[in-house]
């Protein structure tokens, strides 16, 4: 078979192997039409015929362009910054996000010359990338592992391993209708559950479930940026709706107008996740985001939320003032529910009266009087505000 043309001439990593008289060019274009017809890379196709080892090709990448070279055996995988990159960039093109300092990004590779690849992570995180070459054989498994998808991973999970909940006393018409629907559904049941459970573990703040003419789709927002990570088949778009409208006490009949809800993801007996829901009618179907709303974020610490050491000190310095007012402002995602909540946290002393109006209460904190506006009782802001002005409070948060 003949090296395709494009490949013509050399370029890349093959291209100094050839330079360095580690291959002769033709051996170079035959061994990448192969790679490509294999569908495997360069360096798997030299290391298959014998003429290198994954070791030797990364030290001679490392030595010739001048990258550090990592022994990822030594490097342990619990430091590695999976939510930097896409999962679909990560799989596609056979990288690992390292660490993150500042506006720099460290990315595990084998081949540095592969520009595509760095051209995209550097435009999907909005990062300066630095390359770390690694042996392909041991980028492989963290690889696999970081792109699997929530479908496949599904394939390990059953209804017992976790329970969704109400949030509030159920009704019996309600739990019998829920507990049909698992029923009937239990691999959208599932599905759901797996999804939830992969959005906390990517440390996301929302869950977005699309509804399209001709395709169904969902994203999940990290760090501010949304980043698809399913595609289910859209004859099941219904299926997810009720079910979701059903476990979070929404009328699973009304589909013209928007409806907000709550739902309990219960981990164990001593940890559970509460999810704010809203529906929109669209085009195509109703559109679900589901907000994340973990207990435990707000009792991070602030030194958990990555603010700079001037931010910080001013941060602390105003919440500490005997009187004045903080403005928590910044686009969604951006963290400003959590930020709000450790500030409170930090607060929260015997000694002080915190009482805070919320539409809703996202995080239920103790010590913390929380109240819910609900603008059909006729508990508005305003009423909610002039009451807490007659609480002796020491501290108000809206």
């Amino acid at each position: 078979m003949a090296a395709n043309p494009q490949n013509s001439p050399l370029s890349g990593l093959a291209r100094a192997l050839v330079q360095a008289g580690r291959l002769k060019e033709a051996e170079a274009e035959s061994m990448l039409a192969q790679a490509a017809a294999n569908r495997t890379s360069l360096i798997e196709q030299l290391v298959g015929a014998k003429r290198a080892t994954f070791l030797e090709l990364a030290r001679f990448a490392a030595d010739k362009f001048g990258y550090p070279l990592l022994d990822l055996a030594a490097f342990d995988d619990v430091h590695i910054q999976k939510n930097a990159v896409d999962r679909k960039l990560i799989a596609t093109h056979r990288v690992i996000p390292l660490h993150k300092r500042g506006n720099r990004l460290a990315i595990a590779i084998a081949d540095p010359t592969n520009l595509r690849a760095l051209d995209e992570i550097r435009f999907q995180t909005g990062l300066a990338v630095d390359p770390v070459v690694v042996e392909e054989n041991k980028l492989s498994p963290l690889v696999a592992k970081l792109s699997e998808t929530v479908e496949e991973s599904l394939k390990s999970f059953t209804n017992e391993d976790i329970n969704l909940e109400f949030t509030d006393e159920q009704s019996q018409d309600k739990a019998d209708e829920a507990s049909s629907l698992e029923v009937d559904d239990a691999p959208v049941v599932r599905f759901i559950q797996k999804m939830m459970l992969d959005a906390i573990n990517d440390g996301a703040s929302d869950i977005h479930f699309e509804p399209y003419e001709k395709n169904y789709r969902i994203r999940f927002r990290t760090d501010g940026i949304l980043r698809e990570v399913a595609a289910p088949p859209l004859v099941i778009k219904d299926k997810i709706a009720s079910r979701i409208k059903v476990i979070s006490r929404l009328n699973i009949a009304e589909k013209r107008v928007p409806q907000d809800g709550r739902m309990r993801l219960v981990l164990s007996k001593s940890r559970s996740i509460d999810f704010r829901v809203s529906t929109l009618p669209t085009m195509y179907g109703e559109k679900i985001v589901l907000r994340i709303l973990d207990p435990a974020s707000a009792s991070m610490g602030i030194d958990a939320l990555g603010y700079e050491p001037e931010q910080k000190a001013v941060l602390l310095d105003a919440i500490h003032r005997p009187y004045g007012m903080i403005l928590v402002t910044g686009p969604t995602g951006s963290g400003k529910t959590v930020s709000l909540y450790t500030c409170l946290n930090l607060l929260n002393r015997p000694g002080v009266n915190i009482a805070t109006a919320e539409d809703p209460a996202e995080i239920p904190l103790p010590g913390i009087n929380q109240v819910n506006i609900d603008d059909k009782a006729g508990l508005t802001f305003p009423v909610a505000l002039k009451a807490f002005l007659r609480q002796d409070p020491d501290i108000i948060m809206v």
